[in-house]
C-alpha cells in the first residue's frame, strides 16, 4: 500500500512542526504546504525541504492524491481550513484550539457529520507526552482503582516580545481557556472515561499585562461528570528561571491510589521529562516514561486508511473543545476584571 500523503495549510504556530513530525514518524509523506507569510515559509522549507510550497491553497485542496491536511493557522482561521479540507474529501489534523467560538464548533461538527471525514485535534499534552500516555495505561489497568478527580495545571512562559500581533487579539486566539486549557479538558474526559461532562464555574483575568489588554494571562475552572470532578488552572506566568516553557502537571486521584505527572521538568530533582509518580497500597514509585512509544500518529494513519476511530473518538475530540469554549464563555460572563474582546 502506498504511503499516506499529507500537506500543511497555515504555519502560524510552532506546533505545526510537531504535527508534521507525528505523521512523518508514522510513515506518511509530506508533499506540499501553503503559507502566505514568507518568513514562516522559509523556516518550514528549511526543516522540510521535501515539501513543495504552493501559492494557492486550492492546489492542495484539489489534489486527490493528498489524504490529510494539517494546520496550525491563526486560531480563529483553523475551523475554516478544516471545513475546506473536508468539503474537498480530505481528513484534517488541527493544532489546538481547533475552534475559537461555539458557532465555529457547530459548523465543523455539521460538515464533519455530512462528509464523514476525520477531524482530529492534536492535544499534544496528551498524545505527544509519554507520561500522559503511560498514565492512561495505568488507569486502564486499574492501578489506582476508580478515578474520582483530576487536577490539570498548564503554566506557560509568555515570551511577549516574540509573539505575533494576533496572539494578543482575543477574537483571534480565543481566550486563555480556549487557547491552552482545551488540553486539560481533553485529559479530563479521557481519564474520567465519560463524555457526559459540564462546566461548574470558571474565571479569567489579565493580572499583570495592562499594556496588552486583549491578553488573558490567567484562567481556571471546575468540571464534573456523574462520577468524576476536575480542576484546571492555566496561566502565562512561568518564570524565566525555569529551564523549560512550563511546569505542566497532572494529578489523578483514584479510590486505590494516586498518579502525579511532572510532564516537562522535575523541579530541582531528576533530569529530563515525562516523570510519573505512582502511589498505591504497596508504596511509592517513580516511573521514567521518556522512552515510551507514542501511538497517536500511527493510529491516525490507520484511521484514515480504515475509517476507524482508534487515535481519538470524533465525539471526544469535539467535546473537549466544547468544554473549553463553554468554560471560556462562563469565565468572561462572570469575570470581575475588564477584559478587552
Amino acid at each position: 500500500m502506498s504511503a499516506l500523503r499529507f500537506a500543511a495549510i497555515g504555519l502560524n504556530h510552532d506546533h505545526i512542526y510537531g504535527q508534521v513530525n507525528v505523521m512523518l514518524r508514522a510513515g506518511a509523506e509530506l508533499v506540499a504546504f501553503h503559507a502566505v507569510e514568507d518568513e514562516l515559509a522559509a523556516v518550514f522549507s528549511g526543516r522540510f525541504p521535501q515539501a513543495r510550497r504552493v501559492a494557492d491553497k486550492r492546489e492542495i485542496l484539489e489534489d486527490s492524491s493528498i489524504d490529510l491536511i494539517v494546520s496550525a493557522a491563526i486560531s480563529s482561521e483553523r475551523s475554516g481550513v478544516a471545513i475546506d479540507a473536508m468539503r474537498h474529501g480530505k481528513d484534517v489534523m488541527l493544532d489546538k484550539p481547533g475552534m475559537v467560538t461555539l458557532d465555529q464548533l457547530a459548523e465543523v461538527r455539521r460538515v464533519q457529520a455530512e462528509t464523514k471525514r476525520i477531524v482530529s485535534i492534536l492535544y499534544s499534552e496528551h498524545f505527544e507526552t509519554a507520561s500522559t500516555v503511560k498514565a492512561g495505561e495505568l488507569v486502564k489497568a486499574g492501578a489506582i482503582g476508580k478515578v474520582i478527580h483530576t487536577t490539570g495545571l498548564g503554566p506557560h512562559r509568555l515570551r511577549k516580545p516574540t509573539r505575533p500581533e494576533w496572539f494578543f487579539d482575543r477574537k483571534r486566539y480565543g481566550g486563555i481557556i480556549t487557547d491552552i486549557a482545551s488540553h486539560q479538558c481533553e485529559q479530563f474526559l479521557f481519564f474520567a472515561g465519560s463524555l457526559e461532562a459540564e462546566v461548574l464555574s470558571a474565571t479569567v483575568s489579565n493580572r499583570a499585562n495592562p499594556d496588552t489588554p486583549g491578553l488573558q494571562d490567567y484562567g481556571d475552572f471546575h468540571l464534573r461528570t456523574p462520577d468524576v470532578t476536575g480542576y484546571v488552572r492555566v496561566d502565562w506566568f512561568t518564570p524565566d528561571g525555569l529551564s523549560t516553557w512550563g511546569d505542566g502537571r497532572l494529578f489523578i486521584v483514584g479510590t486505590e491510589g494516586t498518579i502525579e505527572l511532572r510532564k516537562y521538568i522535575d523541579v530541582a530533582g531528576r533530569p529530563g521529562t515525562d516523570h510519573l509518580f505512582l502511589t498505591d497500597r504497596e508504596g511509592m514509585q517513580h516511573i521514567d516514561c521518556s522512552g515510551l512509544e507514542l501511538p497517536y500518529g500511527r493510529q491516525l494513519a490507520a484511521d484514515i486508511r480504515d475509517r476507524t476511530e482508534t487515535a481519538m473518538g470524533q465525539d471526544h475530540c469535539f467535546k473537549a473543545m466544547e468544554l473549553a469554549l463553554k468554560a471560556q464563555a462562563i469565565a468572561e460572563a462572570t469575570s470581575l476584571n475588564s477584559i478587552q474582546r
